[in-house]
């Protein structure tokens, strides 16, 4: 399983991008906002790291391996919970997220159906199901900066507290702007007693701004 990938970029189409990585090239699907932020997640050099989802597209005859890359972890967390929304696969879920992917993580925890159908192959039906499916575990996913990618790397904790500063500073936040989102959000809330919940507090706050 390949999680991830590093290479300079030899160029970008329309939904993927080739790297030469040690002079292998490999084509890598990205939804299409990530290729509107390259030079955020790209060196002085032109290399560009990005993790990534990996699976075997099988045909009657044969088998052929795809990666779809993203800027961070969770983005692609957001991608795997996407596909698990029954008929979209993996390359229908990459010509969908043509929107930052905070704006239809939003959009999914307002229930706006409207907004997901003008999404590429998503009709009313299926942004109903997108609905039913993700609507309460999105709060994480609307946190995302899009403007600012570039993936940071933490360490994990088991502390649940911990675990969501991680995750907020893997978001793009700043670690005082971080830590007052949460101390404000167990202030307010003294139940909180897991990161998902912490999260869907923090969340809470910023959009009833």
């Amino acid at each position: 399983m390949i999680v991830g990938i590093i290479g300079k970029l030899i160029c970008a189409k329309e939904q993927s991008l080739t790297l030469n990585v040690h002079g292998l090239y490999y084509e890598v699907m990205v939804p299409a906002p990530l290729l509107q932020r390259l030079d955020q997640i790209m060196d002085a050099d032109g290399n560009i790291s990005l993790v990534t989802y990996h699976y075997h597209q099988i045909s009657p005859s044969s088998g052929t391996p795809v990666l779809i890359g993203f800027a961070n972890d969770v983005e692609r967390d957001f991608f795997m919970r996407f596909i698990t929304v029954s008929g979209i696969g993996p390359r229908a879920a990459v010509k969908a997220l043509d929107r930052p992917m905070s704006e239809i993580a939003q959009a999914i925890s307002a229930g706006d159906v409207k907004f997901l159908t003008s999404l590429p192959g998503i009709g009313t039906q299926r942004a109903k199901e997108i609905v039913a499916k993700l609507q309460t575990k999105m709060a994480k996913f609307a946190l995302i900066q899009d403007q600012v990618t570039a993936p940071s790397i933490n360490s994990i904790t088991a502390s649940w507290q911990e675990e969501a500063l991680e995750v907020l500073l893997q978001l793009q936040y700043k670690r005082p702007e971080a830590m007052d989102m949460i101390e404000k959000a167990l202030k307010r809330v003294a139940g909180i007693k897991s990161t998902e919940e912490l999260l869907n507090e923090i969340y809470k706050q910023r959009v009833s701004k």
